[in-house]
């Protein structure tokens, strides 16, 4: 059973399509068919919200792109609402931020900070006069001793 739940609200100008759980590779079949339904209505806008999603992966994304470049064909339009920022980050990681038209603007994350980084990670620090983030050497962490069973 798909952990996902999606609702299809009609307006007269708009439709509203409410994603509520999991999008992906399971769950992309039912955001298309909910979307091409959704198209179905004739509005010139349909929204999408998505604020109820708790994780996203790229075949949901696929499904949502292709739907916003069929109704731009059709001289109609798709919006995206609600979209929390790990949703925000996976559709600017993919590269779709110009092709998604988002409620607000994307906000990129915080850099990490030298001392929050993990050992093993790359951490940004300022270039002496630039402003810009610089990547610093990784931190070595001496190897755990093995535990002996008796």
């Amino acid at each position: 059973m798909p952990l996902l739940n999606v609702t299809l609200v009609p307006a007269p100008d708009q439709v509203v399509v409410r994603v509520r759980g999991d999008a992906d590779l399971s769950t992309a079949s039912l955001i298309a068919d909910a979307l091409s339904q959704s198209a179905g209505l004739g509005t010139r806008q349909v929204v999408v919200d998505v604020a109820g999603t708790h994780f996203w992966d790229c075949s949901g994304l696929h499904a949502l792109r292709e739907f916003t470049a069929e109704l731009a064909a059709e001289g109609r339009s798709c919006r995206i609402v609600g979209a929390p920022a790990r949703t925000r980050r996976l559709i600017s990681a993919a590269g779709l931020e110009n092709r998604l038209e988002l409620d607000g603007p994307l906000t990129r994350p915080a850099p990490v900070r030298a001392d929050d980084a993990p050992n093993w990670a790359w951490a940004p620090a300022p270039r002496a006069g630039s402003g810009h983030p610089v990547p610093l050497r990784p931190r070595r962490v001496a190897p755990q001793p093995a535990l002996r069973r008796g």
